[in-house]
C-alpha cells in the first residue's frame, strides 16, 4: 500500500509505546485512525494529541482479549468510515520478573492466561474481526501483527509463548491470503527487541479481580526487574520503531526486524533445530 492519505487504520496498544508513535506516524502522513487501548486516561489524551493533527480519530476502549471487545472495534470502525485498510494488532503485555524466574511447569496459571489472552488471542481475535470485512470491500490493506524477538529465538516464560505463537499465526495469515488469491491484502509481524516503552510494567493493567493479581510489580525479583528496567530505558525510540511499520506496509515487507544485530541469533536457533540439537536460552543483552 503505497498512500497512506486519507486511508484508515486501526492501532490496538494505541495509547502508549510502539502503538502510540505509530498512530503519530500514521497521522502525519494523513491517515484517520482508531485508537484502541485499556487504558481511558491515556487513550483520551492520545485522540486529543492525534486529532490536533488535523485527522479523524475515534478512539474506542478495548480489551483485545475479549473478542465480542474486538468485534465492537470493528463494528464501530467501519461504522465511522465504511472502511479500514490497516491495522496493527499491537496491544501486548509482559510477563512480571517473578514470572521470568518461573520454570515451565511452575508459576501461576494465571499469568499463562492473562499474557496469552492478550499477545495471542487478542491478535486472533483482531484478525477474526476485520480481515473478513477487508476482504469483503476488495480494496488494498494490510495486517500488521506485534510478535518479538522472543518469538524467533528461545527465551524462557509464557511471554516466549506467545510471541512465537504470533509469528506463526501471522505466516498463516500470509498464506491463507495467498492461498484465497487475496493479492490486495499484505500481512508483516512486528519483532522487536528492546524498545524504550512501559512494557515492563504492564501488569498496571491487569485486572485487579485476577487471583494472580500483585499491585507490587516486579518486586519479588528486583534485580531481574532492575536489568529488564535498563534494557528497556536503553532501547530503541518508539518513534524509529514506527517508522519500520510504515515502511513494511507500503513496502510489503513480511519479517520486521527492529535490531539487527539479533538475527544471529535467529540463525543460531534455526541452525540447531537442522542439527537436532536442543535449544539455547537467548541473551537479552
Amino acid at each position: 500500500m503505497h498512500d497512506f492519505n486519507g486511508r484508515v487504520a486501526v492501532v490496538t496498544g494505541a495509547a502508549s509505546g510502539i502503538g502510540l508513535a505509530t498512530a503519530h506516524r500514521f497521522a502525519d502522513e494523513g491517515t484517520n485512525l482508531v485508537l484502541a487501548d485499556i487504558e481511558p486516561g491515556a487513550l483520551a489524551a492520545a485522540e486529543e494529541a492525534l486529532t490536533a493533527k488535523g485527522v479523524d480519530v475515534l478512539a474506542v476502549m478495548t480489551d483485545v482479549s475479549s473478542a465480542d471487545a474486538v468485534e465492537r472495534l470493528a463494528d464501530a470502525a467501519f461504522e465511522r468510515f465504511d472502511n479500514v485498510h490497516v491495522v496493527f494488532n499491537n496491544a501486548g503485555v509482559a510477563a512480571t520478573a517473578a514470572t521470568l524466574r518461573q520454570r515451565a511447569w511452575e508459576g501461576a496459571l494465571g499469568d499463562w492466561e492473562w499474557t496469552l489472552g492478550i499477545n495471542l488471542m487478542g491478535v486472533v481475535h483482531g484478525v477474526r474481526a476485520f480481515v473478513p470485512r477487508m476482504l469483503a470491500n476488495g480494496d488494498e490493506g494490510h495486517i500488521v501483527n506485534t510478535a518479538s524477538m522472543a518469538g524467533l529465538m528461545t527465551a524462557a516464560n509464557p511471554y516466549n509463548v506467545s510471541k512465537h505463537a504470533v509469528v506463526t499465526l501471522s505466516e498463516t495469515l500470509s498464506v491463507d491470503l495467498q492461498i484465497a488469491g487475496a493479492t490486495g491484502v499484505g500481512v508483516s509481524v512486528l519483532c522487536p527487541g528492546w524498545v524504550k516503552t512501559r512494557i515492563h510494567e504492564s501488569a498496571r493493567n491487569r485486572p485487579v479481580d485476577d487471583p494472580e493479581f500483585d499491585d507490587a510489580l516486579m518486586v519479588s525479583a528486583p534485580d531481574v526487574a532492575g536489568v529488564i528496567g535498563g534494557l528497556i530505558e536503553n532501547g530503541l525510540d518508539p518513534a524509529e520503531v514506527a517508522g519500520l511499520v510504515t515502511d513494511a506496509v507500503e513496502g510489503d515487507h513480511f519479517y520486521v526486524i527492529t535490531h539487527g544485530d539479533w538475527k544471529a541469533g535467529i540463525t543460531d536457533r534455526t541452525s540447531r533445530m537442522v542439527e537436532g540439537l536442543p535449544p539455547i536460552l537467548m541473551s537479552p543483552m
